[in-house]
């Protein structure tokens, strides 16, 4: 049986800031986003290899075996893009009803991948995009390498549903499908009943995320092959601060 995919609405180079303000998200493509960031489009081919490494998600509440992530945090300020020491993820419950409201211990991101001069270029290009969305000004970084596999017969990119990640931009880099059906984005004003749908399935494009505009999902994936599979880079940009457990009197909760 053959799945029709809606086909991303595209930006072009000078107008995807313009869509990002107006409508709250904007896509680009592979060559597009090579362009703007300056990124050398067979370096990425390289980095797919570190995708077939990654730890299996052990926190997973629905009980699922299908996740299997990376995690580490950088700072970006004055253009200088620095990683901090390891940390755990953490998600207030009103942004993430499923898996909110507890410390994450992820493995990091690997340092190979991390010391590539295209990394640095990616994570520095986001925080620019951040900074014609809402001012110049330092930007608290988390990037995210997923994978979604069907080993439980079905994969689901986002558990939690529709949501927001309680940051300022989200960046969601498909970097590779496998053997797969499904997957389909969906997009929705977060202040009117406004959406669309579309599927990502070009290698190396991007789908950035005003995160305060918007609320969004990615439909569970279903195998068309022995294995099956949907790689991802997500990047979150935040100002102020990284979302921590908020200290109750002194002490963390």
């Amino acid at each position: 049986m053959t799945t029709h995919l809606f086909a991303p609405p595209p930006s072009s180079d000078d107008g995807f800031a313009t869509d990002l303000q107006r409508q709250g998200f904007a896509v680009l493509g592979a060559a597009q986003l090579a362009r703007l960031a300056g990124l050398n489009s067979r370096a990425l081919e390289q980095w797919q290899a570190s995708w077939d490494d990654l730890p299996a998600d052990q926190y997973l509440r629905d009980g699922g075996h299908y996740r299997r992530r990376r995690h580490s945090s950088f700072v970006l300020g004055d253009g200088v893009l620095q990683q901090v020491p390891h940390r755990p993820h953490w998600q207030p419950l009103a942004y993430n009803a499923l898996h909110g409201g507890m410390l994450r211990h992820f493995e990091p991101v690997t340092p190979t991948l991390v010391a590539q001069p295209d990394w640095r270029a990616l994570l520095t290009w986001l925080g620019g995009v951040c900074s014609r969305l809402r001012g110049t000004q330092p930007w608290f970084m988390e990037a995210h390498q997923f994978r979604i596999d069907t080993t439980d017969g079905i994969g689901r990119p986002t558990p939690e549903g529709a949501h927001r990640d309680g940051v300022d931009m989200v960046a969601v880099v498909l970097v590779r499908r496998h053997g797969i059906k499904g997957g389909e984005t969906r997009v929705f004003a977060a202040d009117r009943p406004e959406g669309l749908r579309f599927t990502l399935t070009e290698p190396w494009s991007v789908l950035l995320l005003d995160d305060v505009r918007v609320i969004h999902e990615s439909t569970p994936i279903l195998p068309q092959a022995l294995e099956g599979y949907r790689d991802t880079l997500v990047v979150t940009v935040r100002a102020g601060s990284f979302q921590d457990v908020p200290e109750l009197d002194g002490h963390h909760a």
